[in-house]
């Protein structure tokens, strides 16, 4: 029996994404969609082999390839023109990107240099609103103009401490209100102070839209650190910045994965792991409800999933900030999967893993210590807040 055809209305209903008739007509015309068979009344009948074609366009595209690029890795069968005319054009467009991303950087940096300044330099702020409103940028002086306005808000820097909090209050308002955090980001209190401090151990004010916690991260940590739980570190460097008296008052001992000393960067520690087998076998002796903080090596959080995959550990939750560009995100993904009940029914895996990462290639030893101190800080704290366990996640 013939499968039954679907109108451009019911393709772009069964694919999603904000996908319209408009757009599929679109890409009709570009080539990226093949020409489709018509009905008596001249409207264009779509197959499921047309679905599934307008998805993976739709999945490329909101994954930031261009059009052009879609159609050449749709349409080439060779590897070979793959590699010699596709790769050479996306090191372009990232080349582009990586320059718009400078460009926006350079603006965020201009906005903080006036919105995070605490209250010591509100009257000097003001005056500086009040110039950049005249400043004429048309002219050959304006780039001078501006460097003289940042100079002007720089001599009152050394004139008292920073404030950071109120720094946070104008740069980060949903974060910095305990009050008002759950109803304007839908973020709990705690989750809250944890951003805050991962954004003030970076500097980076953007990282928060990429930090991911599971559900229930919260609550897995502040019971497993209540419990004493082994706190591990992948790296030596990683170890050496936990919260050592904190975590001694909860009386949660510290270990370190890889405990080789001479480890200074991210190649070495992976490099060790890999060559190095005896690590890899002590992975597999982390103690049940141990938290987990990796902060170098990718391919410790690799080993990580693959032995929760096989049931031979069960840490209480995993904070996974390793650094890198292709393994690192990959591994962050992996982890994420495993912590969803359809993935670990299908795996028939007994035991959700919590997690708490950053999606991408940022991370790094400081930002997985930092995540892993504020969380003790807030037990110790504010032992008796709840907030983690009515907020949705």
């Amino acid at each position: 029996m013939a499968e039954p055809a679907l109108t451009i209305k019911e393709l772009t209903e069964a694919v999603g994404g904000g996908i319209t008739p408009r757009m599929v007509r679109h890409y009709h015309t570009l080539g990226l969609m093949p020409p489709a068979e018509r009905s008596e009344g001249n409207y264009r009948l779509y197959s499921s082999q047309d679905v599934q074609r307008l998805r993976q366009i739709v999945a490329l595209k909101q994954q930031g390839f261009q059009l052009s690029h879609i159609q050449q890795l749709l349409g080439h069968r060779s590897t070979t023109v793959l590699e010699e005319t596709l790769v050479s054009q996306l090191q372009q467009q990232y080349q582009t990107v990586i320059q718009q991303l400078a460009k926006l950087r350079h603006t965020a940096s201009a906005l903080e240099n006036v919105l995070g300044r605490d209250q010591h330099c509100q009257i000097i702020q003001a005056e500086a609103l009040a110039q950049l409103k005249q400043l004429e940028v048309e002219t050959q002086n304006g780039e001078a103009s501006l460097t003289r306005l940042w100079e002007m808000l720089d001599t009152q820097i050394g004139a008292h401490p920073e404030e950071f909090s109120e720094s946070l209050q104008c740069l980060l308002p949903d974060l910095s209100d305990p009050s008002l955090t759950a109803a304007r980001s839908g973020r709990n209190e705690i989750e809250a102070h944890l951003l805050s401090q991962l954004v003030l151990a970076c500097g980076d004010v953007s990282l928060v839209p990429f930090v991911r916690l599971s559900r229930g991260a919260i609550a897995a940590a502040r019971d497993a650190l209540k419990a004493g739980c082994t706190v591990v570190g992948d790296v030596p460097m990683v170890s050496a910045a936990f919260d050592q008296t904190r975590l001694a008052h909860l009386n949660c001992p510290i270990e370190t994965l890889i405990a080789d000393p001479h480890i200074s960067s991210v190649t070495e520690a992976e490099q060790i792991f890999w060559q190095q087998h005896q690590w890899r076998e002590k992975l597999q002796q982390i103690k049940a409800g141990s938290i987990l903080a990796i902060g170098y090596a990718p391919s410790v959080l690799m080993s990580v999933c693959t032995l929760i995959e096989q049931g031979l550990i069960q840490p209480a939750l995993v904070i996974a900030m390793p650094i890198g560009f292709s393994h690192a995100p990959a591994a962050k993904r992996r982890l994420m999967r495993l912590s969803t009940r359809e993935t670990a029914k299908q795996l028939t895996i007994p035991y959700i893993t919590p997690y708490i990462t950053i999606e991408g290639a940022s991370g790094g030893g400081i930002l997985a210590a930092i995540a892993l101190n504020a969380l003790v800080e807030s037990l110790l704290e504010k032992p008796d807040c709840h907030c983690y366990l009515t907020q949705a996640k």
